[in-house]
């Protein structure tokens, strides 16, 4: 419901982002031009576009010079290319495929509950999936999301799983990831991780967290990976 005592751009706002979240408005087309928003909504076009530079500025949207304002998109699974070496024996520049080896329902323990921003004991889906590259695992993954809003992974044929989840979880469950937070630390194998890697028991590992959300802020998907530390690699230009 719109808060009738915000400003009006502010109200506008508002009534966009419920129009990304209901799929009223396609991530795959153009929003409507602000002449049609003015036209449609009976307001000043310096409204409609005060509304829609505060969702550019949140990070939902974006304006592409000559084709229109889209909601943003963000390559996350290259994000794993600024830590990791993914290449092929040849050398070349690979995105691994993924094999999801445990899909099982759980309940969010107080630590996963307040991340999903969720009660403790609701249900989540886990996901645990290898990543890899002809055929030798590059890394291991586990992943949760909350059950109500992903019910139709639950029975979705494992082989229907894409290696890039984000685009799934659009088409099939509605959700659509617009950003996320990352961090990383350094570990040691557990048997596990270190069965998965080919690698000795206790060899350095790094971890990465993320956390995803959609464009309202709420978070959607919590995942942890883990890579050989021998193939880590961290860089940042400095300007």
């Amino acid at each position: 419901m719109i808060d009738t005592r915000l400003p009006l751009y502010q109200q506008l706002r508002d009534d966009f982002l419920h129009r990304i979240q209901t799929g009223e408005w396609s991530p795959d087309a153009a929003l409507p031009s602000e002449n049609e928003l003015c036209e449609s909504l009976g307001v000043a076009v310096g409204t409609v576009r005060k509304a829609l530079d505060v969702l550019v500025a949140e990070g939902v949207l974006v304006r592409q010079q000559g084709r229109g304002t889209f909601l943003r998109r963000a390559s996350f699974d290259a994000s794993l290319f600024r830590f990791f070496r993914h290449e092929d024996r040849e050398g070349r520049r690979r995105v691994p495929d993924s094999h999801i080896f445990s899909r099982r329902g759980l309940q969010a323990d107080a630590g996963l509950a307040d991340l999903l921003r969720l009660a403790p004991g609701e249900p989540v889906l886990g996901l645990n999936r290898l990543r890899r590259i002809d055929g030798e695992v590059v890394l291991v993954e586990e992943i949760r999301l909350p059950a109500t809003r992903f019910a139709l992974l639950a029975d979705l044929p494992i082989e229907e799983f894409s290696p890039l989840l984000y685009p799934l979880y659009e088409r099939l469950c509605g959700q659509i990831v617009t950003s996320a937070r990352e961090s990383l630390a350094v570990a040691t194998a557990n048997a596990e991780i270190a069965a998965h890697l080919g690698i000795a028991l206790g060899s350095p590992i790094v971890e990465i967290e993320r956390l995803a959300l959609d464009c309202t802020g709420q978070p959607i998907e919590w995942r942890r990976s883990w890579g050989r530390g021998d193939r880590f690699r961290y860089r940042v230009d400095i300007r």
